[in-house]
């Protein structure tokens, strides 16, 4: 059973990686947008809430998505995890160590692919040109690369300092085969 969460600005390949390293060890991996669209089709009160926020542009609170994350995990508990796109926040990374305290649980690898924006800026339009993605535009683009900046990769640095031993820095500007050569061997290791 392993738990893994990756971190990176939009468009590093944390989604990538995640899909082929869940296939790999037969872990689940959960993508908190992945997860937030499966609860929208849910019919309760908190699905309810949830498209009026995600429908009007707002983000979703740490406190929502802190509780259906909890849900998710709380189903993959024997199965262990890979964790995309959260925590977002130095709130849920605080909610997530706690959460997993009480279960008894703790996270086996932290991988950090870095990029820069140039490279990001290129590889995101190249994507939108061939995937014809909305949201792959020069403003969209430099509008979450910055969200990232002031609030995730705060995060990150927060792993970073308090767990150094399962932290890793991956150059996310080799291709998708070397990077994820380099986190299997990083897999191996331990």
């Amino acid at each position: 059973m392993t738990r893994i969460i990756f971190f990176g600005p939009p468009g590093a390949g944390k989604g990538t990686q995640a899909k082929i390293i869940s296939e790999q060890l037969n872990v689940p991996h959960l993508s908190t947008g992945d997860i937030l669209r499966k609860k929208l089709l849910d019919k309760d009160n908190l699905a309810n809430e949830l498209k009026k926020i995600m429908s009007s542009g707002n983000l979703v609170s740490d406190e929502i998505l802190n509780s259906i994350v909890s849900t998710r995990l709380k189903n993959e508990e024997t199965n262990g995890f890979i964790l995309d796109g959260y925590p977002r926040t130095l709130k849920q990374s605080e909610f997530l160590n706690k959460f997993l305290l009480q279960m008894s649980n703790s996270i086996d690898y932290i991988f950090n692919i870095q990029i820069n924006f140039e490279t990001l800026r290129d590889r995101i339009i190249k994507r939108s040109s061939e995937e014809s993605r909305e949201d792959d535009n020069i403003q969209v683009i430099e509008t979450r690369y910055n969200e990232y900046l002031n609030s995730t990769q705060k995060v990150s640095s927060y792993y970073k300092v308090n767990y150094p031993n399962i932290f890793h820095e991956i150059d996310g500007s080799l291709k998708i085969n070397e990077i994820t050569k380099k986190i299997k061997e990083i897999l191996k290791k331990s």
